[in-house]
């Protein structure tokens, strides 16, 4: 068995003291342009937006490869994707332009996600038929009742969630929140939903498909879930886009029209520093640090678009940030990822493009074979086996304890045996999930209140926004973040400052 680590998003180690670059002495004879902070999805749609619109714009990405979390990574002779990540067409503009610079590297697959629930497997997102079989009669009565009680009891008494275990217990009962969710959010963050923000379950879980049916069933009895309302759920069935080659194909095809229209893209540079002007009010310049020379480099800049960390936006500000807003931004923290990139020796392991797993050593595992993935040698298969984790602890580092319990896991689930497994890469990322932790939205609230009181800054996308947009959402964000530096250009064209 053979092995590789790609320390994906790792902070960058001491380099000593920093000697940074001084700012521009003298306003610009030309426009310096806009500067986009990560090439995730968000960052490279507003790249992309800006240089159709035949805007200067650079792109700076810190990984050598681009495309954020939906990026993917060769090794060997193949290639490994940073979680599943694959393309919805709920945006017709964002579909139909990245359709047209995808071309016949688009392929289009079917939805077939799963979830272990109850001893069985059933679609994802789960049915309400699915539901009624995932559970014996007595539970399902009791789970009901709870439900109906529940609702009954806060539309009488009204109450905001203080946590994410009240939001829960609002929206589907006391029963069916221990029976469902409790055990499963503990494990996949490290703590109970009581440490957990209500503003979690508004944004980011998804509705039971199950739970709609039942609630709309007490809606028609007058109970309506006034007070707390969650994220919807993808749908059942529908079309997902992708690539022979996996994720890694759309950021370098997109990146690679962005540069085709004389924009830059540069990569393996980390954002240093921020320069603000003497009135405190517009960022003039980026500086960034070249990962392989150590050099660091200044641009100048009329706007800025960041998706990188909100936490490293701050840092990179210093002193020109105010304490307080530090303070807040060192709250704002994220949860790591190691993906277990496996080479099997099976034609193909599991029938589904993913499966959900509540009581295993990962959460989620992927065959993007059978998404049309191109595997070497072909009668070899791809696993992508996700777990969330925190950085440097045995996940994080691949610890043989944590391997022996992932290889255990698949094969009780029939999925392949050790001796099956060819090799392992580790794929890594510190800032996978922003962690909202109870309490964090006065903090987001000063960081963003800072971010805005600067004129030609936004922060923008999942890091940058400290929220849980999908792709196809996130480039959405980063378009409409390209329109607003497109309409300050012309605003302030129009009307030239002195």
């Amino acid at each position: 068995m053979s092995e590789s680590a790609c320390l994906s998003d790792q902070p960058a180690s001491p380099q000593g003291p920093a000697s940074f670059p001084p700012p521009p002495s003298e306003p610009l004879s030309k426009p310096a342009g806009t500067v986009v902070l990560g090439g995730g999805p968000c960052g490279l749609y507003a790249a992309l937006t800006l240089a159709r619109a035949g805007h200067k714009v650079t792109m700076i990405e810190k990984e050598p490869v681009l495309g954020g979390l939906a990026r993917g990574h060769q090794r060997g002779a193949n290639f490994y994707d940073l979680g599943v990540h694959m393309l919805h067409a709920f945006d017709p503009e964002v579909f139909e332009t990245i359709k047209e610079i995808m071309g016949a590297e688009r392929i289009e697959v079917p939805l077939n996600a799963k979830i272990k629930w109850a001893g069985s497997f059933y679609r994802y997102p789960l049915q309400f038929g699915d539901m009624v079989k995932g559970m014996n009669p007595l539970m399902l009565a009791y789970c009901s009742i709870g439900l109906l009680v529940y609702q009954a009891w806060y539309k009488c008494r009204p109450v905001v969630p203080r946590d994410a275990e009240e939001a829960l217990i609002q929206l589907y009962g006391r029963p069916l929140y221990e029976f469902f969710f409790k055990e499963f959010t503990t494990r996949y963050w490290g703590f109970p939903p009581t440490q957990l923000s209500a503003t979690f379950i508004t944004t980011k879980m998804p509705r039971l498909s199950a739970v709609d049916v039942l609630k709309k069933l007490l809606a028609k009895a007058g109970f309506q879930d006034n007070q707390v309302q969650a994220v919807e759920s993808a749908l059942s069935e529908e079309i997902l886009h992708y690539s022979r080659n996996g994720a890694e194909v759309m950021p370098r095809l997109v990146a690679a029209e962005i540069e085709r229209l004389g924009c830059t893209v540069i990569r393996e540079a980390a954002v240093e520093q921020l320069t603000v002007d003497a009135a405190g009010q517009r960022v003039v310049a980026v500086t960034y640090r070249e990962a392989q020379t150590g050099q660091l480099r200044q641009l100048p800049c009329d706007h800025v678009i960041s998706t990188i960390p909100i936490r490293d936006l701050i840092t990179a500000f210093g002193e020109a940030a105010p304490e307080a807003t530090r303070a807040s931004a060192a709250m704002l923290g994220t949860k790591a990822i190691t993906i277990y990139g496996l080479l099997v020796k099976k034609t193909r392991a599991i029938d589904a493009l993913y499966i959900y797993y509540r009581d295993k050593a990962f959460h989620r595992v992927g065959e993007p074979k059978n998404a049309g993935l191109i595997v070497t040698p072909s009668d070899h298969t791809v696993l992508i086996v996700e777990t969330t984790c925190e950085v440097g602890d045995a996940t994080w580092e691949g610890a043989e304890s944590v391997r022996r319990a992932i290889f255990a896991d698949l094969e009780s689930e029939g999925i392949c045996r050790p001796d099956e497994i060819v090799e392992v890469h580790l794929l890594r990322t510190p800032h996978g999930y922003p962690v909202f932790s109870l309490g964090f939205e006065p903090h987001l609230d000063r960081v963003t209140a800072f971010v805005k009181s600067l004129g030609n800054v936004q922060t923008t996308g999942r890091q940058g926004g400290f929220c849980y947009p999908n792709m196809h959402k996130a480039m959405r964000m980063g378009a409409e973040a390209a329109k607003s530096v497109l309409a300050d250009v012309s605003e302030r064209t129009a009307s030239p400052h002195p």
